[in-house]
C-alpha cells in the first residue's frame, strides 16, 4: 500500500525553498553534502515531526529530505514560530538514511498509514510514527496503540532500529527508560 504522504504547509515549504536559494544559507549550514550537490536540489517527502511528551504528542516542525538526484543529501527542518512557519536548518547525517530506509519499508506494508516522525527528546531517539488514520490533520492527532513506530538508527541501546513496533508496545519501554531514577535516600 502506498503510504499518504500529506502536503506540508505552503509557508514551511516556501521557507526551505528560499533557504535553498541563499548561498549563504547553503554555506552557514556547514553540511558538506549539501555544498558538493551537483545539480539542483529539491525538497521532497515532507514529514511533520511530533515531539514525545509523555504520552501526548505536539507538532514541533517539518522536516523535508533534499534530493539532488535520485539521492537525498541534506534534510531540511522548517519550525512554528508566532509569525508562522520558518526555515529552522539544514542538517545531514545517519536520521537521513535511516528515515528513507523506514519510508521503503512502510511502502510495502499492507495497510496504509500516514507517516510522520516522532521525536523522543528523553531519549535522543526519532522515530518513523505510521499513523492508522491517513485522513488525520498531520498538525494533530493521538498516537493509537495500534499506530505503527519504526525507531530510526542510531536507536538507543536495547532498541533495535528499523523493527515496527505497535504503539502499545513500545511507549511503555520508552517511559520506562525516559523516567528519571529516584534519588538516593528519597521517598519511592
Amino acid at each position: 500500500m502506498p503510504l499518504h504522504v500529506l502536503p506540508a504547509p505552503a509557508p514551511a515549504l516556501r521557507s526551505v525553498l528560499t533557504a535553498l536559494a541563499s548561498p549563504t544559507a547553503v554555506r552557514e549550514a556547514r553540511t558538506p553534502s549539501l555544498l558538493r550537490a551537483q545539480g539542483p536540489v529539491t525538497p521532497e517527502l515532507p514529514l511533520p515531526v511530533h515531539a514525545l511528551d509523555g504520552t501526548a504528542t505536539r507538532l514541533t516542525g517539518w522536516r523535508f529530505l533534499i534530493h539532488c538526484g535520485d539521492r537525498s543529501v541534506a534534510a531540511a527542518e522548517t519550525m512554528l514560530t508566532p509569525d508562522g512557519w520558518a526555515f529552522s536548518h539544514f542538517f545531514e547525517g545517519p536520521y537521513i538514511a535511516s528515515t528513507e530506509r523506514a519510508l521503503r519499508q512502510a511502502e510495502v506494508m499492507q495497510q496504509p498509514y500516514q507517516p510522520r516522525l516522532l521525536s523522543i527528546p528523553g531519549l535522543y531517539m526519532l522515530a518513523l510514527w505510521l499513523h492508522g488514520d491517513c485522513a488525520a490533520d498531520a498538525g494533530t492527532g493521538r498516537l493509537a496503540a495500534t499506530d505503527l513506530l519504526v525507531p530510526l538508527a542510531p536507536a538507543p541501546p536495547g532498541i533495535a532500529a528499523h523493527r515496527p513496533h505497535r504503539a502499545a508496545e513500545l511507549l511503555p519501554v520508552l517511559a520506562h527508560r525516559v523516567t528519571p531514577a529516584p534519588l538516593l535516600g528519597s521517598p519511592a
